[in-house]
């Protein structure tokens, strides 16, 4: 996923995202730490790069949202 996609994702869609790339991620440690061969070795590294992008994305509306709240109070004292 690019960041453009995730950007333009909803928080909920962002949410379901983020589990179901950390549950393929345990999954194939879990195929690494047993032996078995994966299709794709270059495929581990591009979900962990994937879930941080989200959570970075994830991060950056957090502090929007925060920076938004303190210009509002800001306004009114």
């Amino acid at each position: 996923m690019k960041a453009k996609e995730i950007r333009s994702s909803e928080k909920t869609t962002l949410n379901d995202k983020l589990v179901e790339l950390k549950k393929e991620l345990v999954k194939m440690n879990a195929q690494i730490a047993v032996g078995t061969a994966i299709k794709s070795p270059g495929q581990v590294k591009k979900i962990k790069k994937t879930i941080a992008r989200v959570i970075t994305i994830q991060q950056e509306r957090k502090s929007r949202a925060k920076e938004k709240l303190r210009g509002l109070v800001k306004k009114h004292e």
